[in-house]
């Protein structure tokens, strides 16, 4: 298993989909899951640590675990079948100290329960929990991250405009086609 950490939310360009996407430790590895921008929102304000006037959803499932005697020990994609992903919460209970933890997937288990990811995610990040992932589904589902890569296209970008004119804006345009020559008129 990889305990994986939120990167962030991103948008789909073609669909505009939310997008949360899960890094391995190495932060070489980006798992995205597509979500709705409900989950979105409630992702972000947990990562956000915003305390909205009501409890959001996510708020009052953790309060219910308090209230219930549970702490939600780690969040676990097990699975994806069909481009969709699958968690579990893994609970642990506040009376029973000699539960042990094991990282098992054994549906039997009356302190695991079926959860959609990004209310899992939503969920682990207001509780402080860690997220994990089987090993098979982040090497189906995962994309490269370079990071070196990313920061020398970054500051090759920055450079760029930070030399950029006008001018030199408007004939670079005029020279692509895509702005008109100015009339004479």
């Amino acid at each position: 298993m990889v305990e994986m950490s939120v990167a962030g939310i991103a948008l789909d360009a073609s669909s505009r989909t939310p997008i949360v996407l899960l890094r391995d430790p190495s932060g070489r590895r980006q798992v995205p899951i597509w979500i709705d921008q409900t989950q979105a929102h409630n992702i972000m304000a947990g990562l956000q640590g915003d305390a909205p006037p009501r409890p959001l959803s996510h708020d009052l499932m953790a309060s219910l675990l308090t209230a219930g005697g549970l702490e939600l020990e780690r969040v676990i994609v097990h699975a994806i079948e069909d481009s969709t992903f699958h968690a579990v919460l893994k609970l642990r209970s506040d009376q029973d100290p000699s539960q042990e933890e094991t990282l098992d997937d054994d549906p039997d288990d009356p302190l695991q329960v079926d959860a959609r990811p990004s209310d899992a995610i939503a969920l682990a990040v207001r509780t402080g929990s860690s997220i994990w992932m089987l090993e098979e589904v982040v090497a189906e589902a995962s994309i490269a991250v370079d990071a070196e890569a990313d920061a020398e296209d970054q500051s090759a970008f920055n450079r760029f405009v930070d030399d950029l004119s006008p001018a030199a804006l408007v004939r670079h345009l005029r020279k692509r086609g895509e702005l008109d020559e100015p009339s004479e008129e």
